[in-house]
């Protein structure tokens, strides 16, 4: 049984722990023991045990964990047999970027319209998505029934562009913008700080050195 309430640090782990499964799957390998794992993501037996644990039996002792049968529930509990489309907002360098790599590497996520103010775009394909002006973005995100939306506005303009996003039901929102975007309760925003990560890095590798620092999120 599902326990309601998964940890944050737990529910980024899932991704992870699903798209090993999925290679070992295809490697042909029938079963793993948490140990195993562990030495394969990074994350030590322990945390993984726990992490497992939020759903129930997912193993048996002595035996280790199915790999079939794991991979089938991680597929299912991340509706990875579910396709959603999400929309980009703001078509810049980072924005051509990811418009070029669209999840690929995915077969349930793509970026299926982009936004952008730029005319020499706006109406154009780009890397096989349509790109829309501005103008047009809440009643095209209506029509298309889109949920969530990659930002890469600049920041003067983020908290503008959120609050049209809101406005108009989007749910998720993930924010490449150095701004912090505020929202109601209803609309769930990851951050991702390219810069905030490199110095993040940086600081570490000046402070630690060559020493055996593992970080966990």
């Amino acid at each position: 049984m599902v326990t309601s309430k998964i940890p944050h640090a737990t529910a980024k782990r899932l991704p992870i722990y699903y798209r090993y499964l999925h290679f070992l799957s295809d490697a042909g390998k029938q079963r793993i023991s948490s140990t195993e794992l562990a030495d394969a993501v990074k994350v030590d037996s322990a945390t993984i045990r726990r992490d497992f644990s939020y759903f129930g039996a997912l193993g048996k002792r002595g035996y280790g964990y199915d790999v079939d049968s794991l991979l089938a529930f991680f597929k299912k509990t991340l509706n990875q047999d579910q396709l959603t489309n999400v929309a980009l907002i703001g078509v810049g360098n980072l924005g051509h970027a990811l418009l070029n790599y669209n999840f690929h590497q995915s077969n349930n996520v793509r970026i299926s319209a982009a936004f952008d103010i730029n005319q020499d775009i706006t109406g154009t394909i780009q890397s096989s998505v349509p790109v829309y002006d501005m103008a047009d973005m809440k009643e095209q995100l209506t029509v298309q029934q889109i949920e969530i939306v990659i930002l890469t506005v600049p920041s003067s303009v983020a908290q503008k562009v959120t609050n049209e996003l809101v406005d108009v039901g989007i749910k998720g929102i993930l924010n490449f913008t150095p701004l912090r975007i505020t929202v109601p309760n209803t609309v769930r925003v990851q951050n991702v700080d390219l810069t905030n990560e490199l110095q993040t890095l940086i600081y570490f590798l000046n402070k630690f050195g060559d020493k055996d620092e593992t970080l966990l999120d």
